[in-house]
């Protein structure tokens, strides 16, 4: 199948190849009749402008890119959902990057789309040593993460939503309550402010908190051996906060298997998980509100309205339970 050119374009036209050009990036006095026919010709024969071309122009790519660490999450799902659908509204394509957690593969990534001018980034991924997002020279925006000092990062208020959970399962009658990490805490500093809103609100009961980590990424049957050893090496826990909703799900099914009896909350509040698990408590992220956040502080950088250097915005979470 024929590749039609800018050429083509202008011959079908009956125009000269800069007419077509001006028409497509609006330079120059063009007439309406002129206008008609281009972009008449582009519609037969398919054309669409070299996007690439358009930015060595000093033109804007209207793409963004957006990189996480799998689209196989529902939070993750959830967040890119939003944010593809709120940059379709201002005008924006996106090109999805799964990094897997993978520095090497997070890097490439960063590579292709600085190569393929994108206007921006919104990455939320959880490596922190890639360098080149300090070097981009790109407007990025951060998510629950801290990539650089400069970069901006719109987060839910990790240390409430741990305060919260805790407090819940206090006032559940709770006294051993355990809190299941999903993340190294030098990893995640806001993964650390969610521990430390456990931490805190246990201080203030005279409680002792007690912290296991058990990476998410692990399979499903290596965290189901740990959180079985967890619980049988562990016979006070009456009470367990989980740092995600999908890791409290699987210590659920552990607890009912090992017939214990023990108050579980999440952390994330999915529309799959309030949809599909009513029953299980747990901390919303306002995922929504955040996309919303970050793609208007993203678009602020890229028309130089605004500097957000440094900004760092935390909304507010809520606790669902008992629905």
């Amino acid at each position: 199948m024929k590749r039609y050119t800018l050429e083509d374009v202008a011959k079908l036209a009956g125009v000269t190849s800069t007419t077509v050009s001006r028409v497509i990036n609006n330079r120059g006095n063009i007439s309406d009749k002129t206008r008609k026919k281009v972009y008449a010709a582009m519609e037969s024969l398919n054309y669409r402008p070299n996007a690439l071309a358009r930015t060595l122009l000093g033109k804007q790519s209207f793409i963004v890119g957006l990189i996480f660490p799998t689209t196989n999450h529902p939070f993750y799902g959830e967040i890119i959902y939003y944010l593809e659908k709120i940059l379709s509204e201002f005008g924006y394509k996106v090109m999805i990057c799964n990094s897997m957690n993978d520095s090497k593969k997070e890097q490439d990534f960063v590579q292709m789309l600085l190569a393929n001018q994108v206007d921006g980034l919104i990455v939320g991924t959880h490596n922190t040593d890639i360098e080149i997002y300090k070097k981009a020279n790109l407007p990025i925006v951060s998510i629950d993460r801290i990539l650089s000092e400069n970069i901006p990062v719109v987060s839910s208020d990790n240390y409430q939503g741990g305060f919260l959970a805790t407090e819940y399962l206090y006032d559940k009658g709770a006294r051993h309550i355990v809190h299941i990490n999903s993340l190294r805490a030098d990893e995640a500093p806001y993964s650390y402010e969610r521990r430390q809103g456990y931490i805190d609100f246990l201080t203030t009961k005279a409680l002792s908190p007690s912290i296991f980590e058990v990476d998410y990424e692990l399979s499903f049957d290596v965290k189901k051996n740990i959180l079985i050893g967890i619980l049988e090496l562990n016979k006070a826990i009456d009470a367990m906060f989980i740092a995600d909703d999908l890791t409290a799900l699987l210590t659920r099914q552990v607890c009912q298997m090992l017939n214990r009896d023990v108050n579980i909350i999440g952390y994330d509040g999915s529309e799959l998980i309030i949809k599909y698990y009513p029953d299980l408590a747990t901390i919303q992220q306002p995922i929504e509100e955040m996309s919303s956040e970050a793609v208007k502080l993203l678009i602020r950088e890229i028309n130089q309205d605004f500097t957000s250097q440094g900004v760092k915005v935390k909304c507010p979470v809520q606790l669902l339970a008992n629905r």
